[in-house]
C-alpha cells in the first residue's frame, strides 16, 4: 500500500469501525438490559392492575386471552381455588400451580418463562412470558437503536475519504509545485498555509535546492574562470611552438623548446589543479576511510622534497609518530601538499633569501591541528578574507602559481568537516592553521 491517502483512509476507517463495533455492542446490550427492566415493569404492573378487581370483565378476558398476547395470566383465590387463567385447555402449557413471589424463571415443557407473582389479601395473581420472546423483542428494539450507525458507516467512510483528501491537499500542491518547474528553477518551493508537519519536510527540500543553486552557480563560476585561465597558458603554447619552428639555429631552437617544456609543464600543473579542486567541490564523492595523518604528512613533504632543492629552501617536520584521523588520504595529500608548496613559492621576503618552511602536526581531544609557517611577508589581514578565492594570486608572491592552492585547501577542509584560518607567525610571516575532526560530521 504506497498511497498515502490509502493508507490514511485505511487505518481511519478501521479505528471507525473498531469504534462503531465497541459503541454499537454497548448499545445494544444496553438496549436489551432496559428492555428486560421494562418488561418486567409490565409483568409487574399487570398483576398489580387485577389485584382490586373482584372479578374479570367479559372483554378484559378476551383481551387476555388473545392467542397474539405474549402474556399468561393467572389468579387463584387465597384458599388456592383458580379464579382465572389465560390460557385453558388445547392452549397449555399453564404456569406452575404454586407462585413465587416476586420476579422468577421457570422451566415448563421446555421453555424458559418470566413470571411475577404477586399476593393480595384475596388473591394471588401471577403473569407470565416467555423468555425468548422478550429476548426477541429486546433484540429487536436493540438493532433498531444500532442500525442508524449502520446506515451512518458508508456516509461517515465518505466523509474521512474526502477530509484524508483535504488534509493532503497542501502535499499534493507542493508536488504539483515542483512538478512544473525544469532543471534550471530552483527556486525555494511555496510555504503559505503548510501544515507544521509539512513544514520541515519543506524546509529541508527548500535547503537543498539553495545548496544546489549555490553548487551550480560555484560550478558555472569554476567553468568560466578555467576557461580563462586556461586560455593563456594555451595561447602561450601556440606561440611557444610557433617559435620552435621558427628558430634560425640549434641554440635558438633549444632555448625555444625549453621554454616550451616549461609552458607544458605549468598547463599540466594548472590542469591538475583544476582537477584536484573539482574533486574536492561540496557534493563529490570521497573515498573516506580510516588513514594515519602523520605518514600522509611525511609522504607530502617527500613530494615537496625536490621542488624544496632547487629552491634552497629548507622544510622542517613537527609530527607525532601517527596520528589516527578517517578522512580521504589523496585529498589531505593535496591539500598539504598546496600549502607546501605555496609556502615555497611565496614564503621568502625577496629574491636572496631561501624559504623556510615549518609543518606542525598536532593532535586534539576532536581532532588534528595542522599548521604551515612561512618567512615570507605574510598577507595583509584586510586580503586574507579573499585569499581562498579562485586563481587569486597575492600581490606580494614569488614566482608563478595557478591561484587555487588555497581554494583547494579550503575545500578539502570543508569536505571533512574542518576549517582553514589565516594568521601571522611571530616573525611576520604567513601562518596557515587547518583544523580537522577525527570523525566526518553528518551531512544535513
Amino acid at each position: 500500500m504506497r498511497s498515502l491517502r490509502l493508507r490514511l483512509f485505511s487505518f481511519l476507517l478501521a479505528l471507525a469501525a473498531v469504534v462503531a463495533a465497541v459503541v454499537g455492542g454497548a448499545t445494544y446490550a444496553s438496549v436489551r438490559a432496559e428492555a428486560d427492566e421494562l418488561f418486567d415493569y409490565q409483568l409487574q404492573q399487570m398483576a398489580l392492575s387485577l389485584r382490586d378487581q373482584g372479578r374479570i370483565a367479559d372483554d378484559e378476558r378476551a383481551a387476555l386471552a388473545n392467542p397474539q398476547f405474549d402474556y399468561v395470566v393467572q389468579v387463584w383465590s387465597i384458599d388456592g381455588v383458580q379464579l382465572y387463567s389465560s390460557v385453558t385447555g388445547q392452549q397449555a402449557p399453564l404456569l406452575p400451580p404454586r407462585a413465587v413471589l416476586g420476579f422468577s424463571n421457570v422451566e415448563v415443557q421446555g421453555r424458559t418463562w418470566r413470571v411475577f407473582g404477586a399476593a393480595m389479601p384475596l388473591r394471588v395473581i401471577q403473569v407470565g412470558q416467555p423468555l425468548e420472546v422478550r429476548r426477541r423483542l429486546a433484540a429487536e428494539a436493540a438493532g433498531r437503536s444500532v442500525l442508524p450507525v449502520l446506515l451512518a458507516a458508508p456516509l461517515v467512510a465518505l466523509a474521512m475519504w474526502w477530509l484524508v483528501g483535504l488534509s493532503l491537499a497542501p502535499l499534493a500542491r507542493v508536488a504539483e509545485a515542483a512538478r512544473r518547474r525544469d532543471a534550471a528553477a530552483l527556486e525555494p518551493l511555496p510555504t503559505a498555509a503548510l501544515p507544521s508537519e509539512m513544514q520541515p519536510l519543506v524546509d529541508a527540500f527548500n535547503a537543498l535546492l539553495g545548496r544546489l543553486a549555490a553548487a551550480f552557480d560555484t560550478q558555472r563560476a569554476f567553468v568560466a574562470d578555467a576557461a580563462h585561465e586556461l586560455r593563456t597558458p594555451l595561447t602561450a603554447l601556440k606561440l611557444q611552438i610557433g617559435l620552435v619552428r621558427d628558430a634560425a639555429d640549434a641554440p635558438a631552437r633549444d632555448a625555444a623548446l625549453a621554454r616550451l617544456r616549461a609552458g607544458v609543464e605549468r598547463a599540466a600543473w594548472l590542469v591538475e589543479q583544476l582537477l584536484a579542486l573539482a574533486r574536492a567541490e561540496p557534493g563529490a564523492a570521497a573515498p573516506m576511510a580510516d588513514m594515519d595523518l602523520a605518514a600522509v604528512t611525511r609522504q607530502a613533504l617527500a613530494d615537496a622534497q625536490p621542488l624544496a632543492a632547487a629552491q634552497g629552501a629548507r622544510l622542517q617536520l613537527d609530527a607525532p609518530a601517527t596520528l589516527a584521523l578517517r578522512g580521504d588520504a589523496a585529498a589531505l595529500r593535496s591539500l598539504l601538499r598546496n600549502l607546501i608548496d605555496n609556502a615555497l613559492k611565496h614564503g621568502r621576503r625577496d629574491a636572496d633569501t631561501a624559504a623556510q618552511v615549518s609543518v606542525r602536526l598536532r593532535p586534539t581531544d576532536d581532532g588534528a591541528i595542522v599548521e604551515v609557517d612561512d618567512a615570507g611577508p605574510g598577507i595583509a589581514e584586510a586580503e586574507r578574507e579573499h585569499a581562498f578565492d579562485r586563481f587569486r594570486r597575492g600581490e606580494a608572491s614569488h614566482g608563478e602559481g595557478s591561484g587555487l592552492g588555497l581554494a583547494i585547501v579550503q575545500a578539502v577542509a570543508r569536505q571533512h568537516g574542518g576549517r582553514v584560518t589565516l594568521g601571522s607567525t611571530p616573525a611576520g610571516g604567513l601562518r596557515v592553521t587547518v583544523r580537522l575532526p577525527l570523525r566526518l560530521p553528518l551531512r544535513p
